[in-house]
């Protein structure tokens, strides 16, 4: 189904994707002014919602807005979105803006949001299906620095991403899949649009939510599979010159689920030059938590 054909949820009603509006005026198109989350369906439903709900709840308060609006009812419009467009495997986008406000930069206290729900088809992944993306990834860091937490909050999944934009311009030059980013003090925190995780000593190790770090939700479950698994986590500050060194990198986003890392600034992963040998992609670490995973969506979305 090309979105053309989709049905999107604008404002409490269900419209064709080609007259879905918002108005030129409302604060999400002319500051970025809103709070959003992307979601997985499986089998029809939402995967982690509960979680979703909690990010999206923390994303509001930290811009400091009360959309009105409880998780049943915001749930209501995601499943009726699903439903109206027969999908069972699919994208979802949940935004929820600050509204149409005069036109100054300082926000209203009273707040009439606007609230987008938009979906599309995406193989099912996991067990049985396609995955979403063609192959293993190829990272490249970047000169973009990740914004302190002191200017925009990492918890804060707002429409301004033009942090993650202009990291992503920069990989035209070297055509890699997603770029790693540092903070300030050049310390590894994350790609655009995706947590990242590596393998070294046997220890699965990712960057720590103390520094500039989104809370991904898929990175939330990935850490609780690893812990029940018994694999040894550290949660630390990386330089890139550890994550071209490890001997796997992955990558975690709702829509990518695990995605293996092949190479890391043109330099492939578990690339051993003592004795030659070249491991890349998925290693066992990677494989082994994306069956547990996959595991994980079976028994809680079709099972």
């Amino acid at each position: 189904m090309s979105d053309q054909g989709l049905l999107y949820h604008v404002d409490g009603d269900l419209v064709p994707a080609s007259e879905a509006t918002v108005n030129v005026r409302d604060r999400g198109f002319l500051y970025g002014d809103a709070a959003f989350e992307t979601m997985r369906a499986y089998g029809g439903k939402v995967f982690e919602w509960n979680a979703h709900m909690d990010r999206l709840r923390e994303t509001c308060e930290v811009l400091d807005f009360d959309h009105g609006l409880s998780d049943a009812e915001l749930r209501e419009r995601v499943d009726d979105t699903l439903a109206a467009n027969e999908l069972a495997e699919a994208y979802v986008r949940l935004s929820i803006t600050r509204g149409v406000q005069p036109g100054k930069l300082t926000p209203d206290t009273e707040v009439d949001p606007t609230v987008v729900v938009i979906v599309s088809q995406l193989p099912r992944g996991g067990r049985g299906d396609e995955s979403v993306w063609d192959g293993p990834a190829t990272l490249q860091t970047v000169k973009t620095k990740r914004v302190p937490d002191e200017s925009i909050p990492s918890q804060a999944k707002t429409h301004n991403y033009l942090n993650g934009i202009l990291a992503r311009l920069e990989l035209r030059v070297s055509d890699a899949d997603e770029a790693v980013m540092v903070d300030v003090d050049g310390h590894v925190t994350e790609g655009a649009t995706s947590n990242l995780f590596f393998v070294r000593d046997n220890a699965l190790r990712t960057p720590s939510l103390d520094g500039p770090v989104l809370p991904g939700i898929t990175r939330r479950v990935v850490l609780e599979l690893a812990a029940e698994e018994g694999i040894p986590v550290e949660e630390g500050q990386y330089t890139p010159e550890e994550i071209r060194n490890a001997d796997e990198v992955f990558l975690t986003n709702s829509t990518w689920e695990i995605r293996p890392v092949e190479t890391v600034d043109g330099l492939s992963v578990g690339d051993d030059e003592d004795d030659g040998s070249t491991e890349t992609a998925a290693g066992p670490v990677t494989t082994l938590l994306s069956r547990l995973f996959d595991a994980r969506v079976e028994s809680t979305h079709y099972e």
